[in-house]
This record gives structure tokens, C-alpha cells and sequence, in this order.
């Protein structure tokens, strides 16, 4: 007689839960847009100020890009996709300190 032994292996699951991770909308600088588009563009999408507008938009002139806003993916991708339509480029980038 011939023994015969089955080794299943040992499954494990995981079953914490992790916070969803941040995300960054970031707009990139152009040489197409003018500055007051730019800063009444960020105005329409995010609601900001006039001031806070116009501190993003020379953030963006003068170092090349920004950080918009920051927050779940989807609502992010749509923030994107809003800023692409009115011409500007906006890339979406994981949130490192998140």
C-alpha cells in the first residue's frame, strides 16, 4: 500500500482596510496661456479667490508647475480632465506624503 499525503498550503488573507490614497492635481506650465486665463481658470474650477488664483498661477510661471488641489483619485481625475478642457496641462500624480 501506497501512502499518499496532500500539503495544502496555508492561505492567508488579509483583511485590514487601508485609506484611500491622496492625489495631486498638478498644472504644468505652457507658453500658450496667458497669466489672467490661467488664474481666472483655477478661479471657475476650485472656487479660489482672486488672490489665491493668482499665487497658484505664478507658482506655476515661475517654477513650472503647481498643486492645485488634493484629494481622492476620482474627484482628482475629474479636476484634470476640467482643467485639460479649457487648455491647460494638468497631469495627476500620487500624493507621497499620503
Amino acid at each position: 500500500m501506497v501512502s499518499c499525503e496532500v500539503v495544502v498550503p496555508e492561505t492567508k488573507t488579509d483583511s485590514s482596510t487601508e485609506l484611500a490614497k491622496l492625489w495631486n492635481v498638478v498644472v504644468l506650465n505652457d507658453p500658450v496661456n496667458l497669466m489672467s486665463y490661467v488664474s481666472m481658470i483655477f478661479k471657475k474650477i476650485f472656487g479660489m479667490s482672486q488672490e489665491d488664483a493668482d499665487a497658484r498661477m505664478l507658482e506655476v510661471h515661475e517654477l513650472g508647475r503647481s498643486i492645485v488641489w488634493t484629494g481622492e483619485r476620482e474627484k482628482a481625475e475629474t479636476y484634470v480632465y476640467q482643467l485639460q478642457e479649457w487648455h491647460l496641462n494638468a497631469i495627476l500624480e500620487k500624493n507621497e506624503a499620503s
